[in-house]
């Protein structure tokens, strides 16, 4: 019996490796066809509501006229802020070379030698290979949105059929009909929740920034605004980016302590106080299992699958607590 249950045991690590190597290796095609699916349970409503005033056809144009004005505003916001940080960063280029210098002679007479190590990674060669892996990730991120616009295309028009005859099954087709609208409008309320939050901790970031006299409050608060759609990840980098911009602006590490913890506190209140009052019971998952959702979604797929993590954990709980033999699962890992 001991051996019987060694071997399942065993079975099912192999079987959850394989898994994961698979989804890994399938990302070209598996991360587009998540993120369609997200974008169709969001925009579904719309294009239901649309339908019988508009027509079927014109009502699927309108449902991606709006999603793709979505998704364009979420980019030009996050392009504008960050591009804004990097012109400040060149225009003050011979300030930030004089406090790099400063900070080469401190750690002379400290006796640590840092000169060499950075000589070898910020040279010519290593600016090239940056601007040469940012266009390739800017190009893969054109054919991404691409390929994710054509699925989406495809899925709702086939997302009302697909439908009704889950519902003419009956039986386990419509307990997997009933758990995927419930998945849909859990997916909206997070998103919602997710969106209120993010505008929350943007104002928030920009009040601070604007009161500590810290340079592109506004930018700051965008990036915020943009990164705190992505869990634990982007909220600690929402708060990284303005420590660093700390110690180039005042060339002191005290401020940049105190912006970075004052920044913290900031998130730890939204994200652990405020976000799950407004989320409640409906949206209720345990957060290590929300943090193994992102780092393994990241550890996968990249900063898609830091996005896509929560909303694919939340897909699985709620199609899990519609059958008997898996409510189980879903009753031990949700944070009621």
């Amino acid at each position: 019996m001991t051996s019987d249950r060694a071997l399942r045991t065993l079975a099912g690590i192999c079987t959850a490796i394989l898994g994961a190597a698979a989804l890994s290796l399938a990302q070209p095609v598996l991360a587009p066809v998540a993120f369609a699916l997200f974008l169709i349970a969001l925009a579904w409503p719309l294009q239901r509501g649309l339908e019988p005033r508009l027509g079927g056809a014109v009502a699927m144009i309108v449902t991606l006229l709006v999603t793709l004005t979505v998704v364009a505003v979420m980019v030009f916001l996050a392009a504008w802020g960050f591009g804004r940080v990097g012109r400040w960063v060149i225009a003050n280029a011979a300030q930030l070379q004089e406090l790099y210098l400063r900070k080469l002679e401190w750690a002379a007479t400290q006796g640590i030698e840092v000169a060499p190590i950075l000589a070898e990674h910020l040279n010519m060669r290593s600016l090239v290979r940056l601007a040469q892996d940012v266009l390739g990730q800017l190009q893969g991120l054109l054919t991404f949105v691409a390929v994710t616009l054509v699925f989406m295309i495809l899925g709702l028009l086939e997302t009302g059929g697909t439908a009704r005859r889950l519902g003419a099954m009956g039986g386990t087709a419509q307990a997997v009909l009933d758990g995927l609208i419930d998945t849909a409008s859990k997916l909206r309320t997070y998103m919602a929740v997710r969106t209120v939050m993010s505008a929350l901790t943007g104002l928030a970031v920009f009040a601070f920034a604007y009161a500590m006299g810290l340079e592109l409050a506004a930018e700051w608060g965008v990036i915020a605004f943009v990164l705190n759609y992505i869990p634990f990840i982007g909220s600690f980098l929402a708060t990284l980016f303005p420590t660093v911009f700390a110690i180039l602006q005042f060339g002191s590490w005290q401020a940049a302590i105190g912006v970075f913890a004052s920044l913290q506190v900031i998130q730890f209140m939204s994200g652990s106080y405020i976000e799950p009052r407004l989320a409640g019971a409906r949206l209720a998952i345990s957060p290590f299992m929300v943090l193994v959702a992102v780092f393994l979604g990241a550890f996968l797929w990249g900063v898609p699958g830091a996005f896509i993590g929560v909303p694919a954990l939340i897909a699985v709980l709620t199609i899990c607590d519609r059958f008997d033999g898996s409510r189980w699962f879903a009753t031990l890992l949700s944070g009621k």
